[in-house]
Order: C-alpha cells, then sequence, then structure tokens
C-alpha cells in the first residue's frame, strides 16, 4: 500500500496479526536468521507483516523477534507505513507467544502466524477470520496426498514399515485464529514442562473446538536451504513492461557504438558519454519497469565523471536496481531508426553483447532496425534513433492481495 492510498475501513472489532520471528533459524543456513533472509527481493519477514496489514479484517500488528534481533526487526520494517509493535520473545515459541499475549488489551481475536511462511494469501485470511465467528480457533490445514509409511529399522537400515492410512491426515499451516479468551485459558493452563508445536494443539486440549480451513500451497514452510528455491518459485509476481527512448547526433570524428558493440562508420554518435543510443533507450526502459526515472536522473550530463563514459555501466545499473527488488527480465525489444550504417550485419553481435549484460539468452533479446524512409533528421543521416521495449516480472508489492 502507497503512503497515499485510501486506508480501507476497519472492522469495529479488533484483529491482532501476531507474527512469530524469535527463531534462530540455523537449519536454514545462511547469514542472518531464516526470517529476515531474503525471498523474492524482501525479507520473509516483510513479505508477512506486508499480507496481513493489507487485509481489511486486520486491525493491529504485532511482531515478536529475539532480544539480539530488534534492530534487524526494525531495519526490515522500517519502510512500511502501518505501525507495528515489536516484541521481545522467549526461549520457545510457546514462551514468545504468551509475551505476546500481554500486549492484546481489548483484543477480540488474534491470528498467529509464523514469518517462515512468508507469502499469505488473503483468502486464507479471511477464511480464518469468518470461521472465529462459530468457534474458538481455527486453523489453515491441507490433505495430505503422498502415501505414508512408517520406517522399520534393520540391520543398521530403514526399510518400509505400515502405511499409515492418509484419510484423516492433514498437514497444519499459519496463521491460525484465536478468540483471545480461549487462547489465554490454554496458555495458561499448559504445563510448563511441556512444549506445544502450535497454539491450535493447546486450545483444542483445553476442550476448544478447533476449526479446519483450506491451506494453500503458498504458505509452505521454509525450513532448509533448498526451500528457498521453492519460495523463489512461488511468491506471487506481477508481469511489468516498459518504453525507453533515446536520440543521438551524428558527428565526424566521434565512435560510433550502438547496442554495446563498436561499428565502423565514417560519423559517430556525439553525447556526454559514449552516446550509444540503443543502450540508452534500453536503460531507460529498464529504469521505467520500476518507476525510477530516467538515464538522467542516475547519470546527469551536467556530471564530467560521466563524460565519455561507457554506456554499458547504464544498463548494468538498471539491471541491477531491478534485481535489487527481486525482480527478473525476461524480454527486452530494441529499434533502431537510422538511414546508416546498415544494421544487419552487426545485429548477432548487438544481441549477444545485450544478452551478455542481462543475463539473458540471446532469445529474449530482440534488435531491429528501420529507416524513416529519409524523412526527418535520421531520414537526413544526422543522426540516430532508438526505441525499446523491457518486460521484467516482480514480486508483487503485497502478497496480501492475493485472492
Amino acid at each position: 500500500m502507497n503512503a497515499s492510498d485510501p486506508k480501507p475501513a476497519r472492522p469495529a472489532a479488533r484483529t491482532v496479526a501476531m507474527i512469530v520471528a524469535a527463531g534462530a533459524g540455523v537449519r536454514a543456513g545462511g547469514t542472518v536468521p531464516k526470517q529476515f533472509a531474503v525471498v523474492a527481493g524482501r525479507p520473509m519477514l516483510v513479505h508477512a507483516v506486508t499480507a496481513m496489514q493489507a487485509h481489511p479484517a486486520i486491525t493491529d500488528m504485532i511482531v515478536i523477534v529475539a532480544r539480539d534481533q530488534v534492530a534487524l526487526a526494525r531495519e526490515a520494517l522500517a519502510d512500511l507505513h502501518d505501525e507495528v509493535t515489536i516484541v521481545i520473545g522467549g526461549t520457545t515459541r510457546r514462551d514468545s507467544v504468551a509475551n505476546g499475549l500481554v500486549h492484546l488489551d481489548d483484543v477480540d481475536r488474534v491470528l498467529i502466524h509464523d514469518a517462515a511462511r512468508p507469502f499469505v494469501p488473503a483468502a486464507v485470511i479471511g477464511a480464518v477470520v469468518d470461521a472465529l465467528s462459530t468457534c474458538d480457533a481455527a486453523i489453515p490445514v491441507m490433505a495430505v496426498v503422498d502415501t505414508l509409511a512408517r520406517g522399520a529399522r534393520e540391520d543398521g537400515a530403514t526399510w518400509l514399515g505400515d502405511v499409515v492410512p492418509r484419510d484423516a491426515l492433514y498437514r497444519v499451516q499459519t496463521p491460525q485464529g484465536f478468540r483471545v479468551g480461549p487462547l489465554r485459558a490454554a496458555h495458561a493452563a499448559w504445563p510448563g514442562d511441556e512444549e506445544a508445536t502450535d497454539d491450535g494443539q493447546m486450545v483444542r486440549r483445553l476442550g476448544g473446538r478447533v476449526a479446519f480451513v483450506q491451506g494453500d500451497p503458498m504458505l509452505d514452510k521454509v525450513t532448509h536451504p533448498d526451500d528457498f528455491a521453492a519460495a523463489e518459485a512461488r511468491a506471487p509476481r506481477e508481469t511489468r513492461t516498459a518504453m525507453g527512448f533515446d536520440v543521438h547526433r551524428l558527428e565526424t570524428g566521434e565512435e560510433l557504438w550502438l547496442g554495446g558493440v563498436r561499428i565502423p562508420h565514417d560519423k559517430g554518435l556525439s553525447g556526454h558519454s559514449d552516446a550509444d543510443v540503443a543502450l540508452h533507450a534500453l536503460t531507460d526502459a529498464l529504469l521505467g519497469t520500476i518507476a525510477a526515472g530516467d538515464i538522467g536522473t542516475h547519470f546527469p550530463p551536467s556530471d564530467p565523471q560521466w563524460k565519455g563514459a561507457d554506456s554499458v555501466q547504464f544498463l548494468q545499473h538498471a539491471a541491477r536496481l531491478i534485481a535489487d527488488k527481486g525482480g527478473r527480465i525476461g524480454f527486452v525489444d530494441l529499434t533502431i531508426m537510422c538511414e546508416a550504417p546498415k544494421i544487419g550485419p552487426h545485429r548477432g553481435a548487438m544481441t549477444a553483447r545485450i544478452a551478455e549484460l542481462l543475463h539473458l539468452t540471446p532469445d529474449r533479446v530482440s534488435i531491429k532496425a528501420t529507416t524513416t524512409e529519409r524523412l526527418g533528421f535520421t531520414g537526413r543521416g544526422e543522426g540516430i534513433a532508438a526505441q525499446a521495449v523491457a518486460t521484467i516480472t516482480l514480486p508483487t508489492s503485497s502478497s496480501g492481495a492475493l485472492g
């Protein structure tokens, strides 16, 4: 949600989303706890918080982190427009949730979610909240579809044992929803020397009714290093397309660079940099896909450091900005407009160079050439113009927008 967007109307009953993110995340590897690891351009915690905040049923947000993770959490959440309460977690998940419950004054319902499940479909949030009108708790589940079997140990190896009937087995996910009263009671009654893997089983043991709602594969948990690639693959993404255009004058005594390739010609393009009109148009198209201004915004011609600069660095800068947002360049299309030189003999080299610079296969780079039938400045041989179109995919700004 942008700062200028109107906030959706909030319901009268308060529903808090509580994100549990206090674990060490050691099984996932990496240099930071997994909840702060970047997936699809953003820390997993940020994906989860953004999805919850975007849902109209959620009125307040609590994030529970370890004491030594507070600075990481504040940095990760700094750009969010809605307020987030940060709570210090405990030594176990149950302790962390209990610490969060202390902050639930005058709250009707709470949704407890694991930060390691970054993508939260709005439909699941809505189903959990709706189910709380008729029960004490509601949890999203997925039916088990694989054959399940027990392992039998023999001769130092594991062999196939009995098959376990799967017709009544489900995979439990989060966010799990609770009426605050029954959840408080369940925590108060739970034995101090026994751990609970989730809060749904705690409410059930105390006699509460826990409803099932349909879960979603998007909610699969990130636990091990290999899970990150799977999470990237299922991240909700949007497609963006933008156009760039540039023109430079042809002058005697200048080198002619087009598409990152030096082309023999009696004239070259004049400009503050090397005046590669093709790469300039393509750079503007890429910057446009992320609404990052134009080439002059990042490399102003008034700055002497860019005099005679290789335009390759402009293109790579735009590509890095897209990558930093979790974006992927899918296809680029470039049209060069000039009477001379002939582009055809150089098309293969230009295609290969641009593909190399953008880490694309050559079939994702289209280069075309045309004349203007001797009309205008290009038709008179005074300059060369280029138009480019770029298509990328980008993680959606809010996974909560998913239906």
